[in-house]
């Protein structure tokens, strides 16, 4: 099994030379995202981090269906960097990863056009090294035209793991066998490898919460982006009862709750009717600890109380148990499938190295498809840790437990400690795509391999 040194932590991603042809702008892009350092308040300290933020110095992107991809990435963090386009389906090699994309030097600007056949909430995140620990990702919102005519009021959560670690010192702390400090007495062995020193929402803690202003007896649409580097969330409502209408940007059949699961990489979007007069926290609590991060929604004048930092119980295991019972609004059509691959989770969090199918990324053997093919993929997890297994460049059905085709689709599936998973999907965007764990950390010590057009 791969374990990397610190100086292949340092240089990781770094797998493709800059070809000088692809920075020529063929046209000029309609929006521009610059990524860059800027410094934020956690705790009483001041941190350095990374940022990518739009013309008008908002963090990410909200795009028109309609208009397309139109966009230019300038690099001005003082390091390279490649941005992946996660929740998207662009050709392979404006994908944004570090394997089918050059990395842009720092002072570097690259385009990016193609279309966009979906609508839905995803994001935008480095695919290079460890920047995406230290915050280098944002929402990227893609808005229908029946968005554009809905009577309700969007407030985007994304969700972060903070620490004011390098990430470089984290990760050698996990091949040592340090585990990242955690503190047993709060935590559920095999749910969290790292303990961090926040929990953010839009770059905020519940010390200072986000007060979102909505209208009273509005309708609103949260769209709940999980940015963590290596944290599962349950997202808590409080009071209110909402109903989620959407996993990774695609519409499933309204589920009503007030809790929900949405581990690393994922996206929910609930609906709620607001009363007519309050504040409304909604929280964000990290799976086997106290500790949550979120923000309050409130009426004009409303009394904003002090929140804390902590629930009173410890969450449970995210284990992706509302998945077996969302239902597609728009399912893959039926057809016989032609191809069933398998993919093995494998590894331990004690020794730190993780694979998958008894491979690291370094020596891992691509799975291969054609180009038409509907595709079955058996994923199991033969690890005590679960894990979210995401899919460029592609959307996949889940198989529902009688094995019918009628799961939620996503992008990014949570696959639970010795269990599994069936997925379908299509064939249709040729490439060799990247196929991995969505933990920084798993992915970064080998588990990661590729899907292979031939």
């Amino acid at each position: 099994m791969f374990t990397p040194n610190r100086r292949q932590v340092l240089s990781m991603g770094a797998l493709v030379a800059l070809s000088p042809r692809s920075l020529i702008a063929q046209t000029h892009p309609r929006e521009t995202l610059t990524t860059s350092t800027r410094v934020l308040d956690v705790n009483g300290r001041a941190a350095t981090v990374f940022g990518i933020l739009n013309e008008r110095g908002q963090s990410g992107l909200v795009l028109n269906q309609a208009d397309g991809f139109h966009v230019r990435v300038m690099n001005r963090m003082g390091e390279p960097t490649v941005l992946h386009w996660h929740g998207l389906v662009p050709p392979v090699e404006l994908d944004g990863s570090h394997t089918s994309q050059p990395l842009i030097p720092d002072g570097q600007d690259y385009d990016y056009e193609f279309d966009l056949p979906y609508a839905g909430t995803n994001w935008v995140h480095s695919h290079h090294g460890l920047q995406e620990q230290h915050l280098l990702a944002a929402p990227l919102i893609v808005r229908s035209a029946s968005d554009e005519q809905a009577d309700l009021q969007e407030v985007v959560m994304m969700l972060h793991d903070f620490s004011f670690t390098p990430a470089v010192e984290i990760m050698e702390g996990l091949l040592q066998g340090e585990m990242g400090m955690m503190d047993h007495s709060q935590m559920m062995m095999d749910l969290n490898d790292v303990e961090y020193d926040a929990f953010l929402t839009n770059d905020r803690t519940l010390d200072d919460p986000e007060i979102v202003t909505i209208d009273p007896s509005s309708r609103v649409r949260l769209r709940i982006i999980n940015g963590a580097a290596s944290s599962n969330f349950w997202i808590d409502l409080g009071g209110l009862s909402g109903a989620l209408v959407a996993t990774d940007g695609r519409e499933c059949a309204p589920m009503t709750g007030s809790r929900f699961e949405i581990g690393i990489a994922q996206r929910l979007d609930i609906e709620l009717q607001l009363p007519s007069a309050g504040a409304f926290p909604i929280f964000a609590q990290v799976e086997g600890l106290t500790a949550r991060t979120g923000l309050v929604l409130a009426t004009p004048g409303a009394r904003i109380k002090k929140l804390s930092v902590d629930a009173d119980t410890i969450a449970d295991p995210v284990r992706g148990a509302q998945d077996t019972v969302l239902k597609a609004l728009d399912p893959l059509p039926a057809r016989k499938p032609n191809r069933q691959l398998t993919l093995n989770l494998t590894g331990n969090m004690m020794q730190f190295n993780w694979g998958l199918n008894g491979e690291s990324h370094e020596a891992h053997t691509p799975l291969e498809v054609q180009a038409g093919e509907r595709v079955l993929m058996l994923i199991r997890n033969a690890t005590m840790m679960s894990h979210p297994i995401h899919l460029h460049g592609h959307h996949f059905q889940l198989i529902a437990p009688d094995q019918r085709l009628t799961g939620p689709i996503r992008d990014t599936v949570i696959v639970s400690p010795m269990q599994q998973v069936v997925v379908a999907f299509d064939a249709n965007n040729p490439g060799e795509w990247p196929l991995h764990c969505h933990n920084l950390y798993h992915m970064a010590a080998g588990m990661m391999t590729s899907l292979r057009y031939v």
